[in-house]
């Protein structure tokens, strides 16, 4: 006879598993727009991104952008490494306290954003328009709901 297993014991259906497919839908529109400008500019996606929270939110700490991109620390700070050595990224000190740096987009960096901020959001628009009105803003509901949710 053989044995009965626990649904939860059973081989994970990756294709139908939340938040698999949540991390490859995310990664392939994340490396869409990627494959642009890392070609245009040398920049990685990890770059990108800790760019794109400076643009929004000017004198964050490496700590900051971390926990703001849910990125990993050591990830962040190599991109922050790369991002100041190439005069994209300033850093300076708060208020003469040393051990806080306060990070912000130089002049070039603004530039490097002004070109690539317009690419992702055409390519959000090409991803979007697949979707009817209804369909984008149940999208953006979902969304908001399941990111509102607190981790366990």
């Amino acid at each position: 006879m053989a044995e009965e297993h626990h649904p939860d014991h059973a081989p994970l259906e990756l294709e139908n598993f939340l938040p698999y497919r949540l991390s490859i839908l995310s990664n392939a529109v994340s490396q869409a727009i990627a494959d642009d400008y890392q070609r245009r500019f040398d920049l990685s996606m990890t770059e990108w991104r800790v760019m794109a929270v400076l643009a929004r939110f000017e004198g964050l700490s490496a700590r900051e952008v971390a926990e703001r991109t849910l990125m990993d620390k050591v990830a962040v700070s190599r991109a922050l490494a790369k991002l100041v050595e190439t005069g994209w990224v300033t850093r300076a000190t708060h208020d003469g306290d040393k051990r806080r740096s306060v990070l912000g987009l130089s002049e070039a960096g603004w530039a490097i954003h002004e070109v690539v901020a317009p690419m992702a959001r055409e390519h959000e628009r090409n991803l979007l328009s697949r979707l009817d009105e209804e369909e984008r803003t149940w999208l953006v509901r979902i969304l908001d709901k399941l990111q509102a949710m607190e981790p366990k």
